[in-house]
C-alpha cells in the first residue's frame, strides 16, 4: 500500500528535488551545506525502504515500481542542475551526460521487458554504480563552498566530486551493457540474462 512505510520513504525521497534544486539555486555556501545534508537524508531513505521492505515483507509491485524511479529521478535532477549552474568541474559534465543516457536506455529496456512479462533484475555492478554515484553527487552539491564554510579549504572537495563521477562510468557503462544485452536477447528469441544479476527478493535498482 502508498501508506506503507518504505513507501512513505520513497515518496519523501521525490519529495526532497524540489527543495534540493532550490538550495542549489541560492548558490550560497550555507545553502550548499543545507543541500548536501538535505540529500543525505534523502539517500538514508533510499537505503531504509529496501530494507524494512524486505524485513516486514512489504515487497510489492508499487515499491519495485517506485524504487527506482525514485532514485531516476533524484539522480537526473541533481545533475541536470548541476550542470546548468556549472557545478560539474573537470569535465564531469561528460560523465553525467554518460549515466543519463545509460538510465534512459535502461528505463526504455524495462518497459519493453515488462510488455513481455519478463524483467531485467539489478545487478550488484549497478548496485555499487548507484553508491558511487550518490556519494560523487554529494560531494558536488557540497562543493569547495562548504568545504571553506567547514574550515576545510585544502579539501578539494568538488574534485573529489568530479572523479567519484567519472569512476562511476566504469560500472554505468559495463552494468547498462549488460542490459542491453539482456533484452536484445529477449527480443531475438534468445532469452538470456543479466550477468552478476541480484537473485535477493526486493525492489530492484
Amino acid at each position: 500500500m502508498l501508506t506503507d512505510l518504505p513507501n512513505v520513504l520513497t515518496l519523501l525521497r521525490i519529495a526532497s528535488i524540489p527543495v534540493l534544486v532550490a538550495l542549489v539555486a541560492m548558490r550560497a555556501p550555507m545553502s550548499d551545506l543545507l543541500a548536501c545534508l538535505v540529500y543525505i537524508a534523502a539517500c538514508i531513505t533510499d537505503y531504509l525502504d529496501g530494507m524494512l521492505a524486505r524485513r516486514w515483507k512489504q515487497n510489492s509491485d508499487l515499491g519495485r515500481m517506485m524504487d527506482p524511479i525514485a532514485d531516476k529521478l533524484l539522480v537526473g535532477s541533481l545533475l541536470l542542475t548541476l550542470a546548468g549552474y556549472g557545478r560539474l568541474p573537470y569535465g564531469a559534465l561528460f560523465a553525467a551526460i554518460i549515466i543519463l543516457l545509460r538510465e534512459i536506455l535502461v528505463s526504455g529496456l524495462r518497459e519493453y521487458m515488462a510488455t513481455q512479462r519478463a524483467n531485467l533484475p539489478s545487478t550488484r555492478l549497478a548496485k555499487w554504480k548507484t553508491a558511487i554515484q550518490m556519494v560523487a553527487i554529494g560531494f558536488l552539491l557540497a562543493g569547495d563552498s562548504t568545504g571553506a564554510l567547514l574550515g576545510l579549504t585544502k579539501v578539494p572537495v568538488a574534485l573529489i566530486g568530479a572523479v567519484l563521477l567519472w569512476i562511476s562510468v566504469g560500472p554505468t557503462v559495463i552494468s547498462g551493457w549488460g542490459y542491453l544485452m539482456a533484452g536484445l536477447a529477449r527480443m531475438t528469441g534468445r532469452g538470456g540474462s543479466v550477468a552478476g544479476a541480484s537473485a535477493a527478493p526486493g525492489r530492484m535498482r
